[in-house]
């Protein structure tokens, strides 16, 4: 009788070098809603699959709406809100972009002040999410959030 775990399907983990060398599954989220940060929680944008990179746009065409973006809700919210410590996030004004090289499982968004909107382009690995789980500390206690 064969071994019961002989002939499982191969899946690919975060440290698949080819995964991020082959072009990137595309994810594409235009015109979201942000809720600024004392209204209610960050809006988390998750992801199917690891990121190879992510783009992200503040879309907001009205009067000034900063959008914090980071890697948990801890990083963008601080400990405290507005004027806490441990804000581990970078602000797009209004119709700034930016693009990251990043394997994430997951972007988080708050409006600074005001709500705002937002779109994200990214292109995905072939590795499933799940595979982040447990890798990284990006709580924003580390100064990664």
């Amino acid at each position: 009788m064969a071994d019961q775990h002989e002939f499982q399907h191969y899946r690919p983990g975060i440290s698949a070098v080819g995964q991020y060398q082959m072009s990137g599954i595309p994810f594409v989220s235009a015109s979201m809603p942000v809720p600024a940060i004392y209204d209610e929680a960050p809006l988390e944008v998750g992801f199917p699959y690891v990121t190879k990179f992510v783009t992200i746009i503040n879309t907001n065409t009205g009067p000034a709406a900063p959008l914090r973006v980071g890697f948990s809700q801890l990083g963008v919210t601080g400990s405290g809100g507005h004027a806490g410590s441990n804000n581990n996030y970078f602000i797009l004004n209004n119709g700034e972009s930016y693009t990251g090289e990043w394997r994430v499982g997951a972007v988080y968004l708050v409006g600074d002040d005001n709500a705002t909107s937002a779109s994200i382009i990214a292109g995905q690995t072939g590795i499933p999410t799940s595979s982040v789980a447990g890798w990284t500390n990006w709580s924003g206690s580390r100064g990664v959030g």
